[in-house]
C-alpha cells in the first residue's frame, strides 16, 4: 500500500510529540481537535480522527422530558407566539446589526 502521506516528528522525554500540520490537515482536526491512535497486531500505528462521544446531561434530560410530557397534555399552550411588543423590542434592539453564521468563534467557548 503506497503512502499517501508520510512526515516525522520528534517524542520528547515527557512522551509528547507535534502532529505535523499536513497530517492534522489531511485529518481534519485542529486546536483542541482529538485523535486516536490505534495499533494493529503488527504493531502498526494508525493514527484517525476521533469520533466524538456524546455525553448526555442528566440534567437537561429530564428538562427536556418534562417539556416532551407538558406539551403533549396541553399541545394549546405548548408553542405560542411571542408578544408583539417583545418581537418589536428585539427587532429594535438588533436593528441594523448582521450575524454571519458560518464565521469562526473568537475567543474560548465553553459549552
Amino acid at each position: 500500500m503506497g503512502a499517501l502521506l508520510k512526515e516525522e516528528s520528534t517524542i520528547t522525554a515527557k512522551g509528547q510529540t507535534t502532529v505535523p500540520k499536513s497530517v492534522r490537515q489531511a485529518l481534519g482536526v485542529d486546536y483542541g481537535g482529538r485523535i486516536a491512535f490505534v495499533v494493529d497486531d503488527q504493531r502498526r500505528v494508525y493514527l484517525q480522527k476521533a469520533e466524538i462521544e456524546e455525553t448526555a446531561d442528566p440534567v437537561i434530560g429530564r428538562f427536556l422530558e418534562f417539556l416532551a410530557q407538558d406539551m403533549a397534555k396541553h399541545p394549546e399552550t405548548s408553542v405560542v407566539s411571542f408578544p408583539k411588543a417583545l418581537l418589536d423590542r428585539a427587532m429594535a434592539l438588533t436593528e441594523g446589526m448582521t450575524v454571519d453564521l458560518d464565521a469562526e468563534i473568537e475567543g474560548d467557548v465553553a459549552i
